[in-house]
């Protein structure tokens, strides 16, 4: 675990290593079943991870965790003080959880989420979790990076109505209601099984997503989340989604990647001047938007 720790803290460091030890992991990745999960803060997010923790190991499973933390990078607050429920995990070999700061990056995760993943997928580890940071409607980031997405919400938090403005409800492959023995957690799911027959993705041949009750806390309805998750794993398999899933993954981490070097060029440019002088004569009227970001363009490629 402790290399595996390193090479996590290499992805978040951005170290010069990377390129060359990410060119060594590639072909060892591909197996791991990505689960992410989702929601506004109070709705047991934590505990939740817990108990789908427990229950893949009790399948034989590897599992690894990242939590983003909207603070601490790795010394623990958010992850290792307030998360007490997955230290139940903390002394299984075969469980691996990692904090990732977010550092103000928006939609709910690290950028360094992506390669941080594909470490522990090199690692071996069979599922891979990813539970977001608490921050409402810029959680949806998370469907692009998972294989399934669990959107968790709960009684009396007006969630189902934040679910469908949030755009929550389209990315939702499995929606969880936790805290069940809530009063208001009938209505709840009904809610959400009206919005979700309303959606387009309601049409035939489309992939539906159940409604799971939960009470995380004494893992309650651990055997139906498991079999809805299942589920969800079949059919992409059938349906050739996970493989357009892990493609579309791909794509927006070489987008990312390519971002990142570009502002890093356009940074060096004569000190990172050379953009507030192209900036200062686009507020003076002397150049267009365009004209200045080929000049800015044709600087770095120098």
């Amino acid at each position: 675990m402790r290399a595996v720790a390193r090479l996590v803290s290499l992805v978040e460091d951005g170290h010069p290593a990377l390129r060359e030890v990410m060119a060594a992991l590639v072909p060892h990745t591909g197996r791991a079943w990505v689960i992410g999960l989702t929601g506004a803060p109070g709705v047991g997010k934590s505990t939740s991870t817990a108990m789908l923790i427990s229950a893949f190991r009790q399948r034989g499973r590897r599992v690894g965790v990242l939590a983003v933390d909207p603070s601490s990078p790795f010394s623990g607050g958010a992850l290792l003080g307030d998360r007490i429920r997955m230290q139940d995990h903390s002394n299984d070999p075969d469980v691996y959880i990692r904090s990732l700061a977010a550092r103000g990056h928006l939609g709910g995760l690290s950028s360094a989420t992506p390669q941080a993943i594909r470490v522990l997928d090199a690692a071996g580890f069979d599922v891979v979790l990813v539970e977001t940071v608490g921050v409402g409607q810029s959680e949806v980031e998370v469907a692009g990076l998972a294989d399934t997405s669990i959107v968790l919400l709960a009684p009396g938090m007006g969630d189902g109505i934040q679910a469908a403005k949030a755009g929550i409800l389209e990315i939702g492959d499995v929606f969880v209601v936790n805290k069940a023995d809530h009063e208001g957690a009938d209505r709840a799911v009904h809610d959400l099984r009206h919005m979700i027959s309303l959606a387009d993705r309601a049409a035939p041949g489309n992939w539906r997503p159940p409604v799971v009750r939960t009470v995380a806390v004494t893992r309650v309805g651990a055997d139906s989340l498991m079999e809805a998750l299942d589920k969800h794993r079949a059919h992409l398999d059938e349906t050739g989604e996970l493989q357009r899933r892990r493609e579309g993954r791909a794509v927006r981490e070489i987008e990312q990647l390519a971002v990142e070097r570009m502002r890093t060029r356009l940074e060096s440019v004569e000190g990172g001047s050379g953009l507030d002088v192209l900036a200062a004569r686009l507020v003076a009227g002397e150049i267009d938007p365009y004209a200045a970001v080929d000049l800015l363009l044709a600087r770095a490629d120098r």
